[in-house]
């Protein structure tokens, strides 16, 4: 079953995993768990996001968010490939680090916000690289137990939970998380409704209800723009977009600008077809090939999720009735 696209709304909690291509390391030593850190706090300041708490494991990692405008998408797609360069450019490797599409569970907040914090805390403690959760150095929870100057976690929403006494919702909170250290792994926070949400029944009819009923929005995007995009996200030289001749490459880059013309700019197929000097029916048929690639090739879906934010960037909204 293809994966439905991911949620976006301001104030969507969720409960992030990343794993290791394969099961390899993806921090080696203290050096690239520190980079991948550093990243994460100037992402936050660029993209306004809310983070709760972390835990990054030798060949995994967990992550707890608030988005605000910016799609979690975007985010998650900067931070994961520049930490992916760095690492490959330390190490002299190529290729994927990460598996595949990361894991992106949206979260009904007043229901599991607090437990899921402690889950993610006590990753450690079962994967049995410590006793205690305050012994890992490379979670979110030492943030927890008193005042930092440089917190990378925003602490504030979860401590208000226990105690509007900061000292005392400290040692509240502390005190939760120790409590289930012999809990183990939780399967209820991996069955999901609906193949990504994660509450009641009631949430996700709601935020189902809340999608379907969104009304379509389209941006007032140039086509030859769409054209410069892909060309540059792709490496595909602009002559090859308007080639009389058949070439794969052309092909796919038209495939792309059409696609993203349809379902960003609500472009007719016939003006799409006109600007390429293409048959309609072949650009019609190239838009649901590539709509067929996205539901199965992970790593395509998630750059052109990226080249969309590109193009929609301080971009005003047309909504379509």
């Amino acid at each position: 079953m293809p994966r439905r696209p991911r949620v976006h709304f301001p104030g969507a909690l969720y409960h992030v995993i990343a794993r290791g291509n394969r099961g390899q390391r993806v921090f080696l030593d203290s050096q690239d768990y520190q980079r991948y850190i550093i990243f994460l706090k100037e992402y936050k300041e660029k993209y306004e996001f809310l983070l709760y708490a972390y835990a990054l494991m030798p060949n995994h990692l967990h992550l707890l968010l608030e988005v605000n405008q910016v799609p979690l998408s975007q985010l998650m797609q900067n931070l994961q490939s520049r930490y992916t360069r760095n690492f490959n450019l330390k190490y002299k490797k190529w290729g994927h680090l990460f598996q595949g599409r990361y894991k992106a569970i949206l979260c009904q907040k007043d229901s599991y916000f607090i437990e899921l914090s402690a889950y993610i805390h006590l990753n450690p403690v079962r994967a049995g690289l410590v006793k205690r959760p305050i012994d890992y150095q490379w979670s979110s929870y030492r943030f927890y137990q008193k005042v930092w100057k440089d917190s990378p976690v925003d602490d504030d929403l979860l401590l208000a939970q226990f105690s509007n006494n900061k000292a005392a919702a400290r040692k509240a909170y502390s005190l939760f998380v120790e409590e289930r250290i012999a809990q183990g792994h939780r399967k209820d926070f991996y069955e999901l409704k609906d193949q990504c949400f994660l509450g009641s029944e009631q949430f996700v009819e709601d935020i189902q209800r809340w999608v379907d009923n969104r009304p379509p929005t389209f941006y007032n995007i140039p086509l030859m723009e769409i054209v410069f995009q892909v060309s540059s996200v792709f490496n595909l030289p602009i002559e090859l977009f308007y080639t009389p001749t058949r070439n794969r490459k052309g092909a796919w880059g038209r495939k792309v600008a059409a696609y993203l013309a349809k379902k960003l700019g609500n472009y007719q197929i016939k003006i799409v077809a006109d600007h390429f000097r293409r048959d309609p029916v072949v650009i019609s048929k190239g838009i649901k090939s590539l709509e067929e690639t996205l539901r199965k090739d992970e790593s395509t879906a998630e750059k052109i999720a990226v080249l969309e934010q590109i193009l929609i960037r301080d971009r005003k909204e047309s909504i379509v009735n």
